[in-house]
C-alpha cells in the first residue's frame, strides 16, 4: 500500500500507524504480568538479536542554561514556581560547552547532550545553540539537545547545524500527565516530537517512573512510544529523583523490581531502540543496575551530574563496567 505524496505529514503518520503492527494495552500489560525470570529472558533474547549484549552507549548531559523555567513540571527543581535553592544561570558561552564536550569525549562519551531550561527557545537563543551543535559535532561526537517545544523553522535550523538527536520526554501516560504537569499538554509533547521527526532529526524520548503513577500508566507510556510511526531511536527511562521543594518530594518510591521490569518491557516493545538507564542511578545499587543491563538497557548518562541532580561518579561507572565485562559502544 502506497501513500499519496499529496497528504500531510500528520495524515501520513495516521495511515502508517494503522498499517503498522500496533501494541495493544492488553499485550503490554501481559508482559508486565509475566514471571520475572520469563520477562527478563524474553527481553535479553530480543536484546541479543539487535545489539552487542556487552556494549553500552555512553552519553554526557550538560545544563547549558539552568533554572527559571516557567513550566510547572512537579519533578523539576528548575521550575521558577518551586523553591529548591537552585541558582539560575544564563546560557553558557560556546567555548565552555566545547571544553566540556572535549572532556566528556576523553572520558569515553560518544554523545554529548545539551539541555536548556526553556519552555521553548527564542530564535535568538538558537544562534548560540546551533554554534554549540556545530562545534561539538566537529569533535566527532553525536549531538543532542533538549530545549523544550520547537517550531518547524527551529527544528530545521538545528538539523542544518548537524544535530543528531532531540530529546523531549513524554514523561508518563496521557491520562496521568495532568497530575504532573499543567502548563503544557500531552499533545504538545507529541507535536514537538512530530516536528523533530519531520525535520529529519533522530528522536530521544522516554519517561519518568516513580511519580505516583500506576503500572498501567507505565504500560500506556511505553505503548505511546512503541506505536509511533518510528519509535524513538533513544528511550531514556528515568527513576524519579526526589528534590526538596518540588511537589513530588516525598512520594512513595518505585520498587526496584518494578523499575527493572519497565526496562525489560521497553526493550521488548522497541527492539532496535537504545534504552537508556537515566536519572536515578545514584540511588541504585550495582546489582540493580546490572539487572537493568541484563533486561535490555544499553545506554547511560555518564558524569557526576545530570543537569542539576546527582549521577554516579565516572570512576564508579568504570569499576562497574569492569566488574560486569561491559564496554562503551562506538559511534
Amino acid at each position: 500500500m502506497s501513500i499519496s505524496p499529496d497528504v500531510s505529514s500528520q495524515q501520513k503518520r495516521a495511515v502508517v500507524r494503522i498499517m503498522k503492527k500496533q501494541w495493544s494495552l492488553d499485550k503490554i500489560q501481559a508482559l508486565f504480568d509475566l514471571p520475572f525470570n520469563d520477562l527478563l529472558f524474553k527481553a535479553q533474547t530480543i536484546h541479543r538479536e539487535n545489539f552487542d549484549p556487552n556494549a553500552v552507549q555512553i552519553s554526557t548531559l550538560l545544563s547549558i542554561k539552568t533554572g527559571a523555567c516557567p513550566e510547572d513540571c512537579s519533578y523539576c527543581p528548575q521550575s521558577v514556581r518551586y523553591d529548591t535553592g537552585l541558582e539560575k544561570e544564563a546560557l553558557m558561552e560556546i567555548q565552555a560547552v566545547v571544553d566540556a564536550a572535549k572532556a566528556a569525549k576523553e572520558n569515553g562519551a560518544s554523545r554529548f547532550c545539551m539541555g536548556a531550561a526553556w519552555r521553548s527557545p527564542k530564535d535568538r537563543d538558537l544562534d548560540k545553540v546551533t554554534r554549540m551543535v556545530e562545534e561539538v559535532k566537529a569533535l566527532g561526537m553525536e549531538t543532542c539537545v533538549t530545549l523544550g517545544m520547537l517550531e518547524e523553522s527551529q527544528a530545521k535550523r538545528l538539523k542544518d547545524a548537524g544535530l543528531d538527536y532531540y530529546n523531549h520526554n513524554i514523561d508518563t501516560s496521557e491520562e496521568y500527565y495532568s497530575e504532573v504537569i499543567t502548563t503544557r499538554s500531552f499533545q504538545d509533547r507529541l507535536d514537538t516530537l512530530d516536528t523533530v521527526r519531520d525535520a529529519g532529526i533522530n528522536v530521544c524520548s522516554g519517561g519518568i517512573v516513580g511519580m505516583g503513577e500506576e503500572i498501567v500508566d507505565r504500560a500506556k507510556m511505553l505503548q505511546t512510544l512503541a506505536n509511533m510511526e518510528h519509535p524513538p531511536e533513544s528511550v531514556p527511562i528515568n527513576q524519579l529523583v526526589q528534590v526538596e521543594g518540588t511537589p513530588l518530594d516525598g512520594v512513595e518510591s518505585i520498587d526496584s523490581l518494578e523499575f527493572i521490569k519497565t526496562i525489560a518491557v521497553a526493550r521488548i516493545l522497541m527492539p532496535k531502540s537504545q534504552v537508556r538507564l537515566s536519572a536515578g542511578r545514584s540511588e541504585m545499587s550495582d546489582e540493580m543496575q546490572a539487572m537493568c543491563f541484563f533486561a535490555g538497557a544499553n545506554s547511560i548518562f555518564y558524569g557526576d551530574q545530570l543537569l542539576t541532580t546527582e549521577n554516579p561518579s565516572e570512576s564508579a561507572d568504570h569499576q562497574l563496567f569492569k566488574r560486569l565485562g561491559l564496554h562503551p559502544a562506538t559511534v
